[in-house]
């Protein structure tokens, strides 16, 4: 297994940037969109920065963070809209690990 986490894809409301790891182009159209969708709505209504990132076992993880002095940023609204995120996009989620514990770390199901 790896050593390190490997990124899927983020969104930074400082930046107004979004990025998908370019070892994930070969995704279906449609879902490259929705993550971008989700990604960058989140930063919109939350603030700060959201990584999506696969742990060594190959678990995908939300991550948010801030900048310290980002007073309009949301710890609050964060946590709801991560459970909320996690509720709705359940199946997306859940495809996106077998997908890369198949595909990238080559384990059988």
């Amino acid at each position: 297994m790896f050593n390190e986490k490997m990124v899927l894809c983020g969104a930074n409301a400082y930046d107004k940037k979004y990025y998908l790891n370019e070892q994930f182009s070969n995704l279906p159209e449609q879902i490259k969109q929705e993550l971008q969708i989700m990604c960058v709505l989140f930063t919109e209504e939350v603030g700060g920065i959201l990584v999506l990132e696969y742990d060594e076992e190959g678990n995908l993880q939300i991550i948010t963070e801030a900048d310290e002095g980002d007073l309009l940023y949301d710890d609050i609204g964060c946590g709801l809209k991560i459970r909320q995120m996690q509720m709705e996009k359940r199946d997306l989620l859940e495809s996106l690990e077998m997908y890369y514990k198949v595909f990238v770390l080559g384990e059988e199901i």
